[in-house]
């Protein structure tokens, strides 16, 4: 399927679906297992008329399965995770996990707020990673409520307290997944201070289209990203502050690239500073009120793919580079370098340090908000 072929198909589905009546979700809900200190980890499923499924967890708020069938019908898991929540909890991955406070990377793992510095755990090299060593995809979030009229959705809390990971002011964050029968996966995340303080939450997906468990990776993907620029990083993956154009480089996605085609191109100096791609690219220089679009994701193999869209200003685009088989997924397979994609809608990384960059200040009265949708095709 080529990506007008891909498009097409998508507006059509899109167009008859809204001239149908709503069909029946459904939301089901059980023990995923337990937590050292006793607490439950619940499972939500969320199930559409199409075939289509989407599980989370509240460990981490994370995207735990996803099937979807292929344009023949037949169904996979098509993103990367564990069966166990054990595993989760010794073997962290992010794998499809709320990120944050501040997703992505603090240089140095320092901010300063009204004069005040405050300083973060280190957790990659020199710096923060996703929040921290605790961030919120390591906490056990509270579902706080279910629907499965319109959607079917389900909405978890988790209240960091104060001065938790290094971070001022308590933070209460929403994360809402919603299922609808238009094949559209909606996460929504909100968040709420008492004291200024720094958020950028995002989610932390692993895709294989193909399937989780299916040889080959995700190289063979075609990613279109509709960005002009993109933030170039230094050796230990911090922005340098430049917006650099993709016209004439391997960064150009404009108009659709198999992930794989330059991923191992040791001529370029970041693609050697990250060991692959693993950058962020400037779809805007703001937060929007309203979703735009972010990226596109087809696989050949399965007819498989999807549209993201968020109202975010930029999407970080990582290829699996540190996966070196040294775990193992829900289908019995070591993971490896290139097995899959990650697309993360996100305020820019390092944006408190970084003067030119969209603000990710948080104050007292205001609601941080981050939309992502994604727009499935492949199943009919």
């Amino acid at each position: 399927m080529t990506k007008k072929t891909m498009i097409g198909s998508a507006l059509m589905a899109a167009t008859l679906n809204a001239a149908a009546p709503s069909a029946a979700t459904e939301v089901e809900t059980k023990t995923f297992g337990t937590l050292p200190d006793g607490s439950a980890v619940e499972a939500v499923t969320l199930r559409n008329d199409k075939g289509v499924s989407a599980t989370i967890i509240t460990y981490g708020a994370a995207l735990q399965s996803l099937m979807l069938p292929d344009d023949s019908g037949s169904a996979a898991d098509i993103t990367l995770g564990y069966s166990t929540l054990d595993k989760y909890v010794e073997e962290p991955q992010y794998f499809g996990a709320t990120v944050g406070r501040f997703a992505n990377r603090i240089a140095r793992g320092t901010f300063t707020i009204d004069g005040k510095t405050y300083r973060t755990s280190l957790n990659d090299g020199e710096n923060t990673l996703h929040g921290g060593d605790k961030g919120l995809d390591k906490v056990n979030w509270d579902v706080v409520g279910t629907d499965d009229s319109a959607a079917a959705s389900v909405t978890m809390r988790y209240v960091s307290p104060d001065g938790e990971m290094g971070y001022p002011g308590a933070l209460t964050v929403d994360a809402t997944y919603a299922l609808d029968n238009r094949n559209q996966l909606t996460i929504t995340y909100t968040a709420t201070t008492n004291a200024p303080t720094i958020v950028n939450i995002t989610n932390h997906a692993y895709w294989n289209l193909s399937g989780e468990g299916a040889p080959g990776g995700a190289m063979n993907h075609v990613l279109t990203i509709p960005a002009d620029r993109f933030t170039p990083i230094d050796a230990t993956s911090i922005p340098t502050g430049e917006l650099l154009p993709v016209e004439g480089t391997i960064f150009d996605f404009r108009d659709g690239m198999a992930v794989g085609e330059h991923v191992r191109d040791a001529d370029n100096q970041q693609i050697v500073n990250a060991r692959g791609y693993d950058h962020n690219f400037v779809i805007g220089e703001q937060v929007t009120e309203d979703t735009h679009l972010m990226a596109t994701v087809e696989d050949p193999s399965s007819g498989r793919g999807f549209e993201l869209w968020s109202n975010q200003p930029g999407v970080q685009f990582y290829s699996g580079n540190f996966f070196d088989a040294t775990v193992s997924g829900k289908a019995g397979r070591l993971y490896r370098q290139g097995d899959a994609v990650v697309l993360e809608p996100q305020l820019f990384p390092d944006a408190p340090n970084q003067e030119g960059f969209a603000s990710a200040r948080l104050n007292p009265g205001e609601t941080y908000r981050n939309v992502i949708v994604y727009k499935f095709t492949g199943a009919e």
